[in-house]
């Protein structure tokens, strides 16, 4: 299975101090180890680097970049995918439901993929499960 990496669950792999660190670097761990593959979007990718610089610095950015990435397949988001993911966050019509969420969802249906790596509670609302270490 191949498991999609959110926004949120590369944020909490840099934060030590969130409260889902520990679980999210615990799936993260599985989920390399386990999936058949691990990948995103472009989106994430800005997404992610831009909280992380944000919030700590270039140097978390580079950690991001250098230590995760090379296992994640960041996938270019196509002019169809957003015309589809704008469709959705509009007719959501949710203020906290974000373009990046939208983006995700989209590309998640359209490659099949029904897991994904992260805290976002959107995902759960749309239908995909959450990847978890068995047992």
């Amino acid at each position: 299975m191949t498991v999609f990496v959110d926004t949120s669950a590369l944020i909490a792999f840099l934060d030590g101090e969130d409260p889902a660190h520990g679980v999210c670097r615990e799936a993260w761990r599985h989920a390399v180890l386990k999936a058949e593959g691990l990948v995103t979007t472009d989106y994430v990718l800005v997404e992610a680097v831009a909280v992380a610089q944000r919030r700590w610095g270039l140097e978390a950015a580079r950690t991001l970049v250098d230590e995760y990435l090379p296992l994640i397949e960041v996938g270019s988001v196509s002019p169809e995918d957003r015309v589809a993911a704008l469709g959705t966050l509009f007719t959501a019509g949710r203020r906290h439901l974000s373009l990046v969420d939208c983006v995700s969802f989209t590309v998640m249906r359209r490659l099949g993929i029904r897991e994904y790596l992260g805290l976002d509670p959107h995902f759960e609302e749309l239908g995909f499960t959450r990847f978890a270490p068995a047992g």
